[in-house]
């Protein structure tokens, strides 16, 4: 007679969901909705556009984390009550059928044990990401595409609306440049850890030789800032370039120069907009994110400073971080965490969770150390 004993496992997740559920404080969360859904259905709320997007875009973030929470809390209910119809009925399909929803809600609950770990400034916000070839030529800049599809398929699999913001094609293959927005709950906090330089080991498809051939690609992520008010630009420090967006092989795919290229003269720090339809939203949006860089650059220079007197100073930004080697042993090795895959088209398609959960884990041990 079957006889499915899965109570100590389901205990043990309980245990862990109780214990996420008083971090995120699903109390004061469903306080902050009914706050914001109050925002929301003001009648004037849409006279000032950029408060009501703000405004509904806190409310849907929240509500999509309580909808976690809740469906969590259900599903561990309903698995419970499918254990003890297997049990009762002595059916192996039930029995099969909740083993499989066990091993889910364990994922899912460890996934949600490492967003309880992001607790940054900016944690919280979304993300925007820029990811530029480094040496190695059409390599490289092929590189930089397969990055790019990576994360637009880790999104797409967790139903992440993204917006490509900016797209510089190379001459031969892939991408120079490419920036785009995930939004979502706690993007930046989860995505930041993927930022660094990123190597790939393979036989070059371009060239004629069968030799191996190592390029690079740099993978820069900020939090998405509704407002950078801490930061004010005087306009003489600005170059403003305007030109037309353009598609794989600089082919036109706009009538007029809408899009906009701002240069920062005293960092060098450049944006490139060409999502927007006119110039003046191009214009606004990559003045936002210079804005954030800018703010981001500033505390890190206090952070190194602040290091420097201390007597330890720890250069980190930019160090190779992942290595992804397609030629002889299939392999994606994470440097800093040790986490290891078989199986990179899996990881170019988008399977990144483990990577990520393991940079997060990672990262909170060192700043606790």
């Amino acid at each position: 007679m079957l006889e499915l004993d899965l109570s100590a496992e389901i205990q043990a997740l309980r245990h862990t969901f109780g214990d996420i559920s008083e971090v995120v404080d699903v109390s004061h969360l469903r306080d902050e909705i009914a706050r914001l859904s109050e925002e929301a259905g003001a009648p004037d709320l849409w006279d000032d556009t950029e408060r009501a997007q703000k405004v509904t875009s806190a409310l849907s973030h929240r509500q999509s984390e309580l909808a976690r929470i809740t469906g969590i809390a259900s599903r561990l209910d309903d698995l419970e009550v499918l254990i003890g119809l297997a049990n009762e009925m002595g059916d192996e399909e039930s029995a099969l059928e909740a083993r499989t929803e066990l091993a889910a809600l364990t994922d899912v609950i460890n996934q949600l044990e490492v967003q309880t770990l992001l607790d940054g400034e900016y944690d919280e916000r979304s993300a925007i990401i820029t990811i530029r070839s480094g040496a190695g030529g059409d390599d490289a800049t092929d590189f930089a595409e397969m990055l790019m599809r990576m994360y637009l398929r880790w999104a797409e699999r967790h139903k992440y609306p993204v917006k490509v913001m900016d797209t510089s094609y190379a001459e031969g293959a892939g991408i120079k440049s490419a920036t785009f927005e995930i939004d979502a709950p706690y993007a930046f906090g989860t995505v930041s850890v993927e930022a660094g330089t990123h190597r790939l080991a393979r036989i070059s498809p371009f060239g004629s030789a069968d030799k191996r051939q190592t390029s690079f690609a740099a993978v820069e992520v900020i939090p998405l800032m509704e407002e950078a008010t801490e930061v004010e630009i005087p306009e003489n420090d600005i170059r403003v370039d305007v030109f037309r967006s353009s598609g794989p092989g600089g082919q036109s795919v706009n009538t007029t120069d809408s899009a906009v290229r701002l240069t920062h003269l005293p960092t060098g720090i450049v944006v490139s907009m060409q999502n927007e339809k006119s110039q003046i939203q191009n214009r606004a949006a990559a003045m936002r994110v210079l804005q954030t860089r800018l703010l981001l650059l500033q505390k890190e220079q206090e952070a190194a400073k602040k290091k420097e007197l201390a007597g330890n100073i720890t250069a980190s930004w930019g160090d190779q971080m992942r290595s992804y080697f397609l030629y002889g042993q299939q392999l994606v090795k994470d440097l800093r965490t040790g986490q290891e895959s078989g199986n990179p088209a899996a990881v170019f398609d988008g399977d990144l969770d483990d990577f990520i959960s393991a940079g997060i884990r990672w990262r909170k041990r060192k700043i606790e150390d």
